[in-house]
């Protein structure tokens, strides 16, 4: 008899031999075992299926969109009037030289040269777009001395095909807002050294973005449940949410077959970058940006960069009419365009204003 040896006892040859020809039986009776038939239910197998052409990511009924936003537009320009300097007008972003479409609000009388602190404000949402539901917020950001940017960044909606179809979630959408500091800097009265970024949701994560980059010109923003791990998202969302990710034209693919490129485009992976002050605001009862998603962001920013860093979590806040605690602290009448607060609202603003007056100094001391 041959014996050879593992750490643990004696192995002999001829009890392999033994275990061996006892499997064979069982492997026999399991290839010969009936095999159960499934039916395709082929409503279900639709719904999980996850293209990766650009000829199937999601279109829209463009005239619409285009019609909607020049209601938008006829009401920012009415309700400016004797309040704030309201013009639109476009620039080239950097990284390709497309024409991005921008809102520019102002303070009626200037300061002078530089004499302005400025922020350039991200608006959200997948093929989002910028809407009347910002202009209580804005007015409160421009009587209290800034000046404010808000550019449809390539992806956005109202422009018809080409601009919606150049999406590029958490790439070049991403170079497309940081232009807007170079197009601020062509204002003579914008202080180049005192200008932040800010946003809600899908704005918040490209905020995130820009901060995480290690180098950026700007010099503070603020990041209202955004959107951190693409990863999460995309596998907490399920197929619906994630064919507009797998079909953009720059990724073609899904998180395990593109992993690298959605690591780029997740915020969270970048933490360590964070060289700007932050604030950022969550809430627990978030049925966009879900609370799963949320928290790692804020327990990484506490925990490796307080220093740059202000968070805070709402427990379960006032939830907005239709998308849970995602939209706490921007409730807005839909009637009156103005703020609809609740306490937490009331508490955020305060938060983020106080924030951006320290690290921009609207008042110019």
């Amino acid at each position: 008899m041959i014996t050879t040896h593992t750490r643990s006892r004696p192995v002999t040859v001829m009890a392999v031999v033994l275990a061996a020809s006892l499997a064979v039986p069982s492997a026999l009776a399991e290839a010969q075992r009936p095999r159960q038939v499934v039916h395709m239910d082929s409503a279900r197998a639709a719904m999980l299926y996850v293209s990766n052409r650009f000829e199937d990511h999601p279109q829209a009924d463009f005239e619409a969109q285009i019609a909607a936003k020049a209601r938008t537009d006829s009401i920012f320009e009415a309700r400016s009037k004797g309040v704030m300097e309201y013009r639109k007008t476009s620039y080239k972003s950097a990284i390709d030289g497309l024409e991005i479409p921008v809102y520019v609000y102002a303070p009626l009388q200037k300061n002078g040269d530089r004499g302005h602190a400025a922020l350039v404000w991200v608006h959200g949402g997948v093929h989002g777009n910028w809407d009347q539901n910002y202009l209580p917020f804005i007015k409160e950001a421009v009587a209290k001395g800034y000046v404010v940017v808000a550019p449809e960044y390539r992806g956005s909606t109202g422009y018809g095909p080409d601009l919606y179809n150049a999406i590029d979630y958490g790439a070049k959408e991403v170079d497309d807002v940081l232009s807007a500091y170079d197009f601020l800097k062509t204002m003579p009265y914008v202080d180049p050294e005192r200008i932040g970024v800010m946003g809600w949701s899908h704005g918040g994560f490209i905020t995130a973005h820009l901060l995480f980059r290690g180098e950026t010109p700007f010099k503070a923003g603020v990041a209202i449940v955004p959107v951190t791990n693409l990863f999460q998202r995309l596998s907490y969302k399920g197929p619906g949410y994630q064919r507009s990710f797998s079909t953009q034209k720059e990724i073609l693919g899904l998180p395990f077959e593109r992993r690298e490129e959605y690591k780029k485009r997740s915020p969270y992976y970048h933490v360590d970058s964070l060289r700007t002050p932050i604030l950022v605001h969550v809430a627990t009862n978030d049925t966009d940006v879900n609370f799963e998603e949320a928290q790692p962001l804020i327990d990484a920013l506490r925990a490796r960069k307080p220093e740059f860093s202000e968070t805070k979590v709402y427990v379960d806040p006032t939830p907005g009419p239709s998308s849970g605690g995602h939209t706490f602290s921007r409730r807005v009448n839909r009637e009156t365009l103005e703020r609809d607060d609740s306490p937490e609202q009331i508490d955020s603003w305060n938060l983020t204003w106080a924030f951006l007056e320290k690290w921009l100094k609207p008042d110019g001391r």
